[in-house]
């Protein structure tokens, strides 16, 4: 019988390595067989760790791939430019981030075999990784009203509606594939969002 290193007294990785170890063993598992096919048993196997080692982090599946899709939603946001006014490095963002999304091995998967996971997201409920994205929105909103090129109103809503705007053009971007090129979907993004944000005169 085969013993773990997180099982040995004083050789423990770290928390966060260990993390990371059972989130990318998670990626790989969803990649090959899906959220509904993809079970805590085999995350920690593939992890190299035990399973009360992840039932330590996650109670459950769902968890930890909640976590993960909020690792890589995290890993696909740029830092902002820092020049031009916050709408434009907003819009900016924005619009990359819906492009790396809309083709990221994850979220096609998802999309592809177990697209109830999103739609849970998308009418139910916000996710973990859609309040940390809209967090960062609405600082950036709130940015941009104080530097004048964003226009007034509640930042949360205003934040909520971007969110909206930018997850809908990812998710149905397939839908729309034969009438209008990616590319020419994000540039259609980019202009709505930004003429969103436009402080009126």
């Amino acid at each position: 019988m085969s013993i773990r290193n997180d099982e040995l007294p004083g050789l423990e990785p770290t928390a966060r390595s260990v993390d990371d170890q059972i989130l990318d063993a998670a990626r790989t598992c969803m990649l090959e067989f899906g959220m509904r096919r993809t079970t805590l048993a085999e995350i920690a196997r593939r992890a190299g760790v035990s399973r009360p080692t992840v039932y330590r982090r996650w109670p459950d599946t769902q968890a930890i791939v909640a976590d993960l899709l909020t690792r890589e939603i995290a890993l696909t946001v740029p830092p902002p430019s820092g020049s031009g006014t916050m709408r434009a490095q907003l819009v900016e963002v924005v619009t990359q981030v819906a492009g790396t999304v809309r083709t990221h091995p994850l979220f096609v998967k998802i999309l592809r075999s177990d697209p109830e996971v999103l739609v849970t997201y998308v009418v139910d409920r916000l996710g973990t990784s859609q309040r940390a994205l809209l967090d960062r929105i609405v600082d950036a909103v709130e940015q941009g009203q104080a530097d004048g090129s964003i226009r007034g109103g509640d930042p949360v809503a205003i934040a909520t509606m971007v969110l909206l705007m930018a997850q809908s053009a990812v998710q149905s971007a397939a839908m729309v594939a034969e009438l209008v090129r990616p590319e020419n979907l994000l540039a259609e993004l980019t202009t709505a969002v930004d003429a969103y944000l436009t402080a009126r005169s």
